[in-house]
């Protein structure tokens, strides 16, 4: 966390454990106080709180000329996310991912279907056939499939199986839809030659079980919810 005279960048997680720690920071930055040594905070007693647990807390005052080395420390992992599928769903899902710890590429086969405006940790890919971006993806990418077309659908999932039988890399394959969807792409597969230790790659429907809402928007946080899981 990045404490400024007037400013804040990161956390250490809320609560009075940061607050105190944001009074401290000042007091150095104002001169009213040393660099102190590391803190070792016992969260219960010593805050007052029920949180159980030790926290460690040590403080560095930083200038200018560090800003660029501070920025990719506070810099969260971002995990790789490959999203095939510019719909309704498509669209909701990248505004959530926007906001969270996630990189994602967002892929379709039509390229008038992407915003002009995007989150900072989004990229558009036009990709025609779109299953050929499957091969560049990047490893440990976990891939959402819900584009306009199941025949796409179907190429997609069949591209992520066969990299996943020659690189097993892929952290997670998702494709929406009904159950009903799913049988008859199960029983395609199989046609395929894929067997049942490559199909129990796929979640199939995709995001938290109990949400049954079939609005974008909520479909779009089900499945981020999933993603986070994974992490």
């Amino acid at each position: 966390m990045a404490v400024f005279a007037d400013g804040l960048v990161g956390t250490i997680g809320g609560g009075h454990l940061e607050f105190q720690a944001m009074a401290t920071a000042r007091d150095v930055l104002n001169r009213r106080a040393p660099v102190p040594p590391i803190q070792r905070i016992a969260l219960g007693p010593s805050l007052g709180q029920c949180c159980g647990g030790v926290v460690y807390l040590s403080y560095e005052i930083v200038t200018h000329s560090d800003i660029t080395e501070l920025m990719q420390r506070l810099q969260p992992a971002l995990k790789p996310v490959a999203l095939f599928g510019g719909g309704h769903v498509g669209h909701a899902l990248v505004k959530v991912l926007g906001e969270l710890p996630f990189q994602t590429r967002w892929i379709d086969s039509r390229d008038e279907v992407f915003p002009d405006h995007l989150p900072d940790n989004v990229t558009v890919e036009h990709s025609d056939p779109v299953q050929g971006a499957v091969t560049e993806l990047v490893s440990g990418s976990a891939v959402l499939i819900m584009s306009f077309s199941h025949a796409e659908d179907l190429e997609i999932v069949s591209s992520c199986l066969h990299r996943q039988r020659q690189r097993q890399d892929l952290s997670y394959i998702g494709l929406i839809g009904s159950a009903s969807k799913w049988s008859r792409f199960r029983h395609r597969l199989e046609e395929r030659g894929f067997a049942q230790a490559d199909i129990d790659h796929i979640t199939s429907p995709i995001g938290v079980p109990g949400i049954h809402s079939k609005l974008p928007e909520v479909i779009a946080v089900s499945v981020a919810a999933q993603l986070l899981q994974l992490r």
